[in-house]
């Protein structure tokens, strides 16, 4: 159910950006009155699943869920209906508009996704807030997973911060910012009260933009093991824990935290374990099963043990901090690009195709994180289509941008055989991406 979810998340919320973008193209042409003869949400080769013709204009949805388009008279776009062009330019077409009329109406479509990133994001700041949890309120420190210990992070490590800078808020992604885009690899840490600093290698930088890199959960945050319920009919409800009690050790290793129990439990189906727990003022070793497929029913109290705070913005506040936030997010994709051309992050291990996408989202539905991963994909949707590719929103631009420079047009079959190539790219690119999701399903 939980895939299903992500799934459906993932095909509305590429439905609203392709729609708006769409948009973005769609209302300057009719304003310089050029005209749009169709206006589709995913493409339709072969034939549709709906269309109705208003005025000059077809409106539908396509069968195949990659994107959506526009198709304006007298511009040579990925349909390669060159047609039109024989004939004599007529004053609703594209290429009968002047040049700053036609750079407008290319720039609409990134335009509407860089607004609505940097919208989205102001009202969730204003709505919301920014919750977070004060790093002086780790006080167990941290725990680690597999890839942060050989990172050379200990359980129970402080973090102070990070090339000297503090790290004031316990947020694993603006640390993974500041390692990946920042190149900041000195952390400075508490251990067992002693100062130290660790310095990471740079091979990790590579290891983290990887898409896989999801299943990480690197640096977490201790609870103490106190039950917070029990599920119904498993070998802990059998056995006869209760909620509150305190699991402090299993097979006589004691345990403080839930990571612990976790570490000691995990990955044994059938398996019986003595828990020793505390109840009231009593110590009790109750033995306890897991199930075949090595759930013992567990759950855990964790609310109120962390005090988060939250910073607050108004309505006029909120809207620059939420155009930082687009343009910091759209520097990571720059940055992400130099890096990967100068070779320190591979190419192949950060590409991802819709699979990888849609994994970016939540397994359950929740609208915040909903709509904050909208305009994450707004940005960098806007950010791709500005890359000066034929076939691309950036590659019409480029053609138009020599035009007002040079005061002449490039010729339509230039920009016909360039726009092929660029198509021809993109599929490509489309095709090894989407083939790289196999292969990790199949690797896992």
């Amino acid at each position: 159910m939980g895939n299903v979810i992500m799934i459906l998340q993932f095909i509305l919320s590429l439905s609203i950006l392709v729609i708006l973008h769409e948009c973005g193209h769609f209302f300057p042409a009719r304003w310089f009155k050029t005209r749009v003869e169709k206006f589709y949400l995913f493409m339709d080769p072969y034939f549709s699943l709906f269309k109705k013709k208003i005025g000059d204009t077809e409106y539908g949805i396509g069968w195949l869920p990659l994107g959506g388009y526009v198709k304006i008279s007298g511009m040579v776009d990925e349909s390669f209906d060159t047609e039109q062009l024989k004939k004599e330019p007529q004053p609703w077409e594209f290429r009968s508009k002047p040049a700053w009329q036609r750079l407008i109406i290319m720039l609409g479509g990134v335009t509407v996704n860089f607004v609505l990133g940097f919208f989205i994001f102001a009202m969730l700041l204003w709505i919301n807030g920014i919750e977070y949890l004060p790093n002086t309120a780790m006080k167990h420190g941290i725990y680690t997973d597999s890839l942060s210990y050989e990172m050379g992070f200990r359980d129970g490590d402080q973090i102070v911060s990070i090339n000297g800078k503090t790290f004031d808020r316990f947020d694993k992604g603006l640390f993974l910012k500041s390692i990946i885009f920042d190149n900041n690899t000195k952390v400075d840490i508490l251990r067992s009260g002693q100062s130290m600093s660790l310095n990471i290698d740079p091979k990790y930088i590579g290891i983290l933009t990887k898409p896989e890199s999801k299943s990480y959960e690197l640096w977490g945050i201790p609870f103490p093991s106190k039950v917070g319920r029990i599920l119904e009919n498993s070998g802990a409800a059998k056995a006869g824990i209760l909620k509150g009690d305190l699991v402090i050790g299993i097979n006589e290793q004691p345990v403080q935290f839930i990571h612990e129990v976790f570490k000691l439990t995990k990955n044994k189906p059938s398996t019986t374990f003595q828990f020793q727990v505390v109840r009231n003022l009593d110590t009790l070793i109750i033995p306890a099963s897991s199930d075949d497929k090595g759930v013992v029913g567990l759950g855990w109290e964790t609310a109120g043990y962390y005090e988060t705070k939250t910073e607050h913005f108004t309505l006029l506040a909120s809207i620059p901090k939420g155009i930082d936030t687009g343009i910091d997010l759209l520097g990571k994709q720059l940055k992400g690009f130099s890096m990967m051309f100068s070779g320190k992050i591979n190419a192949k291990d950060s590409l991802g195709g819709f699979a990888a996408i849609a994994n970016m989202f939540d397994k359950t539905w929740n609208w915040t994180s909903f709509w904050r991963m909208t305009a994450i994909l707004s940005i960098i949707l806007g950010f791709m289509n500005l890359l000066p590719i034929p076939a691309l929103d950036g590659g019409y631009v480029v053609f138009l941008l020599i035009e007002v420079f040079t005061g002449r047009k490039v010729p339509d079959r230039i920009i016909e055989k360039a726009t092929m190539v660029g198509f021809i790219l993109l599929i490509g690119l489309l095709l090894f991406a989407n083939g790289l999701d196999v292969m990790r399903y199949f690797n896992k």
